[in-house]
């Protein structure tokens, strides 16, 4: 993974492993309103440049190197009843060999970050990982896989995206063009309605390209409505998912009706 040191004149020194994401989209700035200042595969070279860069250039020095926030990130993730040690080189599962795809499989939608990118288990992977997992040298009640292996398999939850930072580039987004000081959660509401109908007619028309980008505007709208409720969206879906986890039931005319 390639990360670059970016300089928007005036304004910030940052690190980012996607220019055109990040700056562009997320940040609004076009090609000749930012600089790349350095590239490398070094995480740990570009995290201990990208601070002495903000400091010669008379910016404010970041409190926690971008290596640190990445791993920081990576470790809060939600990873329900399962802990995962996440290192730059390993991802290490806290069970031995012959029960970790049962743990696996009763994970299923976790996901954790890495500087070889962003994973999600799903069938796929889980067979990957059984496929592929370690036994820890040290101890017998923990295995492990190579992060860069992982990225490498032509694995489909491996994501271009860090699943979380979606969820923060919104939010990046929103708080710069005002949304949060100047919106209010009933606008939102109705922001919301307003992306449900579209997403109504986009069905009915069987319109897969409507139906993509309607469901998309949802979940920012949601991650916006969330935010100006003093809640973060992750914290929603955790809620929502603890509670349906232990739901049981059947299907009823194409519905999940849960049990009495």
């Amino acid at each position: 993974m390639t990360y670059c040191i970016y300089h928007i004149p005036g304004k910030k020194i940052g690190v980012t492993n996607d220019v055109k994401m990040r700056v562009e989209q997320v940040q609004g700035y076009s090609e000749d309103e930012y600089e790349i200042l350095e590239m490398s595969d070094d995480i740990d070279y570009i995290s201990k440049r990208e601070l002495e860069l903000q400091a010669q250039h008379g910016y404010r020095v970041d409190r926690q190197s971008y290596k640190d926030l990445l791993f920081s990130r990576s470790n809060n993730v939600n990873t329900k009843s399962m802990r995962l040690n996440i290192t730059e080189q390993t991802t290490t599962f806290p069970c031995p060999l012959n029960k970790l795809k049962g743990q696996l499989y009763d994970n299923l939608g976790l996901t954790w970050d890495t500087p070889h990118g962003s994973f999600q288990l799903d069938a796929p992977t889980c067979e990957w990982i059984i496929s592929n997992v370690k036994p820890s040298m040290y101890n017998d009640g923990r295995c492990y896989v190579y992060n860069k292996a992982l990225h490498t398999s032509q694995v489909p939850a491996v994501v271009p995206i860090k699943l979380l930072d979606r969820f923060d580039l919104i939010r990046e987004w929103a708080n710069q063009r005002g949304l949060y000081e100047q919106g209010d959660t009933k606008t939102q509401y109705l922001k919301l309605i307003e992306e449900a109908g579209e997403l109504g007619r986009a069905i009915l028309k069987n319109d897969a390209p409507e139906v993509v980008d309607a469901i998309g505007d949802m979940v920012v709208v949601l991650t916006n409505l969330a935010h100006l409720e003093g809640y973060d969206i992750e914290r929603c879906i955790d809620s929502a998912y603890n509670t349906i986890a232990r739901r049981t039931g059947k299907m009823i005319n194409g519905t999940f009706v849960k049990d009495e």
